[in-house]
């Protein structure tokens, strides 16, 4: 576990957002090279990259507050303070400087000070702060909202540069899932989204005072959030691979045999619907929920309908156009 990949200036850079920016690099890359290679314009992918990366953090981070759990916890930051408390103990409540964790959990910067409440035996913050949510670098992003956000950005980006959208949707079907794969290595590193108790060959363990071992130790599963967590599936490698091997099958199978623009894209919306609501049930850490599902099963349920329907749209198009073009072929002769 690393939550901080490395430090600049004086500056610490989260693991997950470092490799989420390099994933965004790195797909805007192979979109570029895809662009040229089909003799488009690869500057209107450098657009697209650069809107849906902003779109994205935006989208990502807003559903992050509104549905993780946390929407009353960022109010109370700037409204009423003291009825935010953090799970830390007293050490490091009185050192006056908040630990990572806090800032993943919260997104507080991890300058941000606490104290003690000797009655309530809670940490809580020593002031208000009314842009914790926006911190979206501290942690604190959903990728069901950069995936809806992202969707909005490229969908004005294509239209204001007149470039084919489906054509352009697929392209991104297929790059998407390195992101997804490197924003998931994120994850591991900084110790969040992971996955229930399970035996020890097939687990892995976090170290002490991480988000697993703190929320093993509130479900009382360990003794003290002081001790290293029980293992875990390993979640966020199961969600790395999965997404990765998914865009390889759209990538080498699938895109080749595809019948019309938009179908890649359906495609990855539904596989990835379905491999995340798999691995949903693995997961332990908090992450908002209603009734048997979490929110981003719910999601993943409601897009994964949505790509259903996309296909078979986008596929009566296609063969109302080649009917189409098979009458004017026939009128022509």
């Amino acid at each position: 576990m690393r939550p901080e990949l490395f430090e600049l200036f004086g500056t610490s850079f989260p693991s997950y957002f470092v490799l989420l920016i390099f994933g965004f690099t790195l797909s805007t890359a192979v979109g570029v090279l895809w662009a040229r290679r089909l003799g488009m314009n690869p500057d209107v992918i450098v657009d697209l990259g650069l809107v849906t990366l902003l779109t994205g953090v935006l989208g990502a981070r807003l559903l992050h507050v509104l549905v993780d759990g946390y929407f009353w916890d960022y109010v109370h930051l700037c409204t009423a303070p003291e009825l935010v408390s953090w799970p830390i103990r007293r050490a490091e409540c009185e050192r006056m400087v908040t630990p990572d964790f806090v800032a993943e959990l919260f997104g507080a910067t991890p300058q941000a000070t606490g104290v003690w409440d000797e009655a309530a035996n809670v940490c809580r913050p020593a002031e208000r702060d009314c842009f914790a949510w926006a911190r979206f670098w501290a942690g604190g992003l959903t990728y069901y909202g950069g995936f809806i956000g992202g969707s909005l950005g490229a969908y004005w980006t294509l239209r204001r540069d007149r470039f084919p959208f489906w054509m352009a949707a697929d392209m991104a079907a297929l790059v998407i899932p390195i992101g997804l794969g490197l924003g998931r290595m994120g994850c591991l590193l900084g110790g969040c989204c992971f996955g229930s108790p399970v035996s020890e060959p097939f687990g892995i363990s976090f170290p002490a005072m991480s988000p697993a071992s703190l929320a093993q130790a509130r479900a009382g599963l360990l003794p003290s959030d002081h001790l290293h967590s029980l293992p875990v599936y390993p979640t966020q490698l199961l969600e790395s691979f999965a997404s990765l091997a998914l865009g390889a099958w759209l990538f080498f199978v699938f895109h080749g045999k595809k019948r019309f623009h938009g179908q890649v894209f359906a495609a990855f919306v539904l596989g990835y619907a379905a491999l995340r609501f798999v691995i949903e049930f693995f997961r332990a850490d908090d992450r908002g929920g209603l009734l048997w599902f979490s929110t981003s099963q719910w999601l993943g349920l409601l897009l994964g309908a949505l790509a259903l329907a996309l296909h078979r749209v986008l596929q009566r198009r296609a063969l109302r156009l080649e009917a189409a073009l098979r009458s004017e072929s026939s009128a022509a002769d």
